[in-house]
């Protein structure tokens, strides 16, 4: 396999781009398509553009904002010590529009392979790679092709491929998102078809995943914010989606949390399992960086969930 090691470091500053985002030293990022890429965009500004938003600080510290990602890629973060086979495919959020890539991407992957879990970051394309709220015309926009479902079928269907040589059961590969990611997961969770021509081998293997994890899943209502009554069409369950696992604020201001009410009557109705968290405070974007609230202990809940569904053993043999 040839893998595209990326060495640059980032220098950032407040709110000012500085250039494309690398994954950090020793961590390898393998493009998702071989060749042409389907349903390019062309780039609406420099590829990968990084900014330091400390303007919006979560938990008292800046994240970093990835913009403009028309060669989508994903970075694999290896256990550390004992590895349980399991891999998650992380779908960071940003409304189909950026990617928080640290707040939502590798500080996840630093929890996850804490816990034995083979990581993959997934960088999907953006922006309108999904539906997203355009703020000047004050209205959702749903783009004809969902891209970023696109490079999230591709990416699990390579993991499973190339699941020998990274050491995974193939058998135990989930997915994890947040906001638009959450959306993502719901997609590629009920999505029984490939959205996208098999460009190669790796396309034969499947792209369903094993186990879902959707915190504050935005986009899952018929019309928004507008109609919370009923669930968004296009997320069809059935008893093929997989185990799902939900969290949600119930002051979220972005994505309210009908919309994993919404998921969650879906999901019991098609009797799949799944398990829901829902919590009085915690906004949106609230990541994985601890506070003082509830809300910001939900990785153990995921823990003991992975175990109770047998992904990972259960209680302290799991580390």
């Amino acid at each position: 396999m040839k893998f595209l090691l990326l060495v640059l470091t980032i220098v950032v500053s407040a709110n000012v781009s500085a250039g494309a985002w690398q994954p950090s030293s020793g961590h390898a990022q393998l493009p998702l398509w071989p060749g042409a890429i389907p349903n390019p965009q062309p780039a609406a500004g420099p590829e990968d553009e990084t900014t330091l938003r400390e303007d919006a600080p979560v938990a008292g510290k800046p994240w970093l904002q990835v913009s403009n990602v028309t060669h989508p890629t994903m970075t694999v973060y290896s256990p550390k010590g004992r590895n349980t086979g399991a891999a998650v495919v992380v779908f960071p959020g940003g409304g189909y529009r950026v990617l928080a890539i640290d707040l939502e991407g590798t500080e996840v992957c630093d929890w996850l392979t804490d816990i034995g879990v083979t990581c993959v970051l997934l960088k999907y394309r953006v922006p309108g790679s999904g539906p997203y709220w355009d703020p000047v015309r004050n209205q959702r926009v749903i783009p004809k092709v969902h891209t970023a479902l696109q490079d999230a079928q591709r990416a699990v269907s390579l993991l499973r491929h190339l699941a020998a040589d990274w050491q995974i059961d193939p058998n135990k590969i989930g997915v994890l998102g947040f906001s638009a990611g959450g959306h993502l997961v719901a997609a590629i969770s009920t999505y029984t078809k490939r959205i996208y021509p098999a460009v190669d081998e790796a396309d034969h293997a499947s792209c369903r995943p094993d186990f879902a994890v959707a915190l504050y899943p935005g986009h899952m209502s018929v019309n928004y914010q507008d109609d919370l009554s009923r669930i968004n069409p296009r997320i069809v369950v059935t008893r093929q989606t997989p185990p799902t696992f939900l969290i949600h604020a119930q002051d979220d201001p972005v994505d309210p949390v009908e919309f994993s009410l919404l998921y969650y009557a879906a999901l019991r109705k098609a009797n799949v399992p799944v398990e829901m968290h829902l919590f009085a405070g915690g906004k949106h974007a609230f990541g994985l960086r601890p506070t003082g609230l509830p809300i910001t202990k939900w990785p153990q809940l995921v823990e003991t969930w992975l175990g109770m569904i047998g992904v990972i053993a259960k209680g302290s043999d799991a580390k």
